[in-house]
């Protein structure tokens, strides 16, 4: 019987790298701000995780600044449009909420999205479908830019808040209270006290809830800014 030769393993052929294109850059762009933040999104970073050299990403994006206008635009991309069928503050509230949940999702994008000089064309299309909806259900230009003004700054001044809470649960909530209670010293802060001991420690407590009451407010006020105009 013949001896047989061993057979040498071939080598195996590394898979294809996906070529890298502007979509291919932004999903990458997205991911990194997701997991570690903006601080983490340089442009050489990005080009590592893309697997090229720094310069051979400026042949798809010219700079950083269009990274994030690209990624600001993926973001609006993720909002709820206004309804044309529904009610004006059925829309509105349904955008709003959609708003949040995005802004929750990305927490680099609060300090980001309404700083961008060069709006991609979700961005337009999303500003531009509120203010229909607003001028649909009867606002004035004037009425509709303070509308747009107040809703936006809520949400974002609702979410700047949500997002940088001591705490993020019941359990933590409590926790977090109670040690504050016992550092305040007998008789100090009578209105604090009273609301942390008779709100914040009921069952059921959770800072989000205060999402909708703020934006019923915010609602019928303008609502009733609507009719008197």
């Amino acid at each position: 019987m013949k001896n047989s030769r061993p057979t040498s393993a071939r080598p195996r052929k590394k898979p294809p790298r996906a070529p890298v294109t502007r979509e291919r850059a932004l999903d990458v762009a997205m991911a990194l701000a997701d997991a570690g933040g903006l601080v983490d999104l340089t442009m050489r970073r990005l080009a590592q995780e893309l697997g090229v050299e720094a310069m051979s990403l400026y042949h798809h994006v010219p700079n950083k600044d269009a990274i994030l206008d690209g990624m600001v635009d993926r973001v609006f991309a993720e909002v709820e449009l206004p309804r044309a069928d529904l009610d004006w503050q059925v829309a509105v509230r349904r955008r709003m909420a959609s708003l949040r949940a995005a802004l929750r999702r990305h927490r680099w994008a609060l300090a980001t999205m309404e700083s961008r000089a060069a709006p991609g064309p979700t961005t337009l299309a999303q500003h531009d479908a509120v203010l229909g909806c607003l001028r649909a259900g009867g606002f004035s230009v004037r009425l509709a830019a303070h509308a747009f003004a107040v809703l936006d700054s809520y949400v974002y001044g609702f979410v700047h808040t949500e997002l940088n809470l001591p705490f993020a649960t019941e359990e933590e909530a409590r926790a977090v209270a109670g040690a504050i209670l016992e550092a305040i010293p007998p008789g100090a802060f009578p209105h604090l006290v009273e609301l942390t001991r008779e709100h914040v420690l009921r069952p059921g407590y959770a800072y989000a809830h205060e999402f909708e009451y703020g934006l019923d407010l915010i609602l019928d006020g303008l609502a009733r800014a609507l009719a008197a105009e």
